[in-house]
């Protein structure tokens, strides 16, 4: 992890949809370099989190800050220049090639003719190439498998060219091969490019072995936040999920391993 300042700062954000408060005074921080997963069972505030960082929802109180600037005061463009946003596969639009859907990542970036430039191909290019999906470029989206579409929207979070990327279970519903090819790669992409990183993920074995920190939600509320080792314990996944659990450590790379406990 990187020690220079936070690129992403929640200050005390709360969200509340009419009497319903569904964030209650959410801080947490990511750095460069830094993967920071979110977990909690469904229902924890997750989603609603990730909306109000992107401006989706409007929240109650607490601001949200991306290299120092608050975004409630940035147009929809600007914000996009911070922060690129990875949905999960199925939201994927159909009738795009593989390339014009990356090319999209730059439109934040495009004149008042909305013509893509240079700059902007080259931009695309590289995406597609670091990625490692450039066969893939003519192929229409709706063709692809969901693992080759989550790549293909990781491919134009990376176009867009942000310091931060917030990325919403990107392992739903794929196969053990592109979950662990698309981990892999956003951990290569924070490293590499200094990128913070904000993950939603379920499986928390997974989360043991990409992110650098954790943050627990249950109930709209931050129970912890920490690392894989002083989150992911017991006590706090039986408080959380409302099910008993055994960890123990992995025999191969002692990070927590997270089981159902049969004996509950």
């Amino acid at each position: 992890m990187n020690e220079n300042a936070a690129i992403l700062e929640v200050h005390e954000l709360t969200v509340r949809y009419g009497a319903r408060t569904a964030l209650h005074n959410v801080a947490l921080e990511v750095y460069p370099g830094e993967i920071v997963a979110l977990i909690g069972p469904n229902g924890a505030g997750k989603t609603t989190l990730f909306r109000a960082i992107s401006g989706v929802v409007k929240p109650h109180s607490g601001k949200v800050f991306a290299s120092g600037k608050d975004l409630a005061g940035l147009s929809i463009t600007e914000r996009a220049r911070y922060l690129a946003v990875v949905p999960q596969a199925r939201r994927l639009p159909a009738g795009y090639s593989v390339q014009q859907t990356v090319l999209l990542g730059r439109t934040p970036y495009l004149g008042w003719l909305g013509k893509p430039v240079s700059r902007d191909i080259q931009r695309t290019w590289q995406a597609l190439e670091r990625i490692q999906i450039t066969p893939l470029c003519d192929r229409p989206v709706e063709e692809l498998s969901g693992g080759e579409q989550q790549l293909v929207l990781l491919a134009r979070a990376l176009a867009q060219d942000t310091p931060i990327l917030i990325l919403d279970e990107p392992t739903a519903h794929l196969d053990l091969h592109h979950q662990g090819n698309l981990l892999r790669l956003v951990r290569e992409l924070a490293d590499e490019q200094g990128l913070a990183v904000l993950m939603a993920l379920h499986d928390l074995n997974l989360v043991s072995l990409y992110a650098d920190r954790v943050a627990l939600l249950a109930e709209g509320r931050l129970l912890v936040s920490g690392s894989p080792n002083e989150v992911l314990t017991e006590e706090n996944l039986s408080q959380a999920y409302q099910v008993p659990v055994h960890v123990s450590q992995h025999p191969l790379y002692g990070t927590p391993l997270v089981l159902p406990d049969g004996r509950g």
